[in-house]
């Protein structure tokens, strides 16, 4: 059966690329991986920080991203107790292996003057909480052990969410498919839907073309530099 098995990678937007690879680098000690024209976008750089051989950091500067405000409370939460707006980002949290670990990145983040808070227990796992460039709320957590469903999915909180029991049942054993090799065609535009945000016209387009014509003009396999 098909199963997401982790985080490829997270893409940030950056107001300006170099602080955030400076701060990824120096302060979390992630080594810089790739930074590249983004494909397809006129003037954009994109970069990958490593975490692991699995994982990324990504980082995404475009044109124009420096004049865009910043709003406590809609682009941005603050801290992991605010606010912002749907589909936003509102905090990002890395993981370490221990309780050592997290005290190590906590005195690493504190000798480059930026203030972490914790660790703080929440029982499934424990975090200390600080800030990276352009307001990102930034948490580092460790867990002992693998969450336990039974002990943490509230049946309060599902009610107050408007989850009934059925649905929770469903949410935590989703149905397996096993796919169709890839045949399965584009389905029908249905406003009701989630949309990538295109100009109509161009998305209208999109849609209507084959999955081997937007592979042909979207993919840039060749790396910048050449071995």
């Amino acid at each position: 059966m098909a199963r997401l098995n982790g985080i490829h990678h997270i893409a940030v937007m950056a107001g300006n690329i170099k602080q955030h690879i400076e701060f990824f680098a120096d302060v979390l000690g992630c080594r810089l991986e790739a930074i590249f024209p983004m494909h397809g976008v006129p003037g954009a750089f994109h970069a990958f920080l490593h975490l692991n051989d699995q994982c990324h950091f990504s980082l995404v500067e475009i044109p124009g991203t420096r004049e865009i405000p910043i709003e406590l409370g809609r682009s941005h939460a603050g801290n992991g107790a605010r606010a912002s707006a749907p589909g936003t980002m509102q905090h990002l949290a890395f993981r370490v292996a221990d309780e050592t670990a997290l005290l190590a990145f906590r005195d690493r983040i504190r000798r480059r003057g930026i203030p972490v808070f914790g660790p703080i227990d929440h029982g499934l796992c424990r975090s200390i909480y600080f800030a990276g460039p352009d307001q990102l709320s930034l948490e580092i957590a460790t867990s002992a052990a693998p969450i336990d469903p039974r002990a943490w999915i509230d049946p309060v909180t599902l009610a107050a969410a408007g989850i009934t029991p059925e649905e929770a049942a469903r949410y935590a054993a989703p149905a397996d498919e096993a796919g169709s090799g890839g045949s399965v065609p584009q389905p029908a535009y249905d406003p009701a839907k989630p949309h990538q945000a295109f100009p109509k016209a161009m998305y209208q387009q999109m849609l209507a073309m084959s999955d081997e014509a937007i592979a042909a003009a979207g993919s840039h396999p060749e790396p910048p530099v050449a071995p």
